[in-house]
């Protein structure tokens, strides 16, 4: 019997309205900018992005002001500049 990997497709969830202010939750998050899971957990445990608000109990939900936070993080731009020559060897990739 073959075994294929199950591909699950991106489909958007309503964001949720509580007082009049729109929650978007994670998984509707980091399904749209193409990021796994852990990553996301990851920026998140290490406050490069909001924290975002528990709903519930349960899942994680953030503003659009949150979610501005998060997409300007994904899709930031950084400098491909050397790594610097007086730098320890263990942290530029020299033998």
């Amino acid at each position: 019997m073959k075994r294929t990997a199950t591909v699950r497709k991106w489909s958007p969830v309503m964001p949720v309205l509580i007082e009049n202010i729109r929650y978007f939750y994670a998984i509707e998050i980091y399904e749209e900018l193409r990021v796994s899971r852990t990553t996301f957990w990851r920026w998140r445990a290490d406050g490069d992005i909001p924290n975002g608000r528990r709903y519930r109990g349960k899942r994680v939900v953030f503003n659009e002001e949150e979610l501005d936070v998060i997409r300007q993080f994904a899709n930031r731009l950084e400098s491909g500049q050397p790594p610097i020559r007086n730098q320890l060897k263990l942290f530029n990739g020299a033998r």
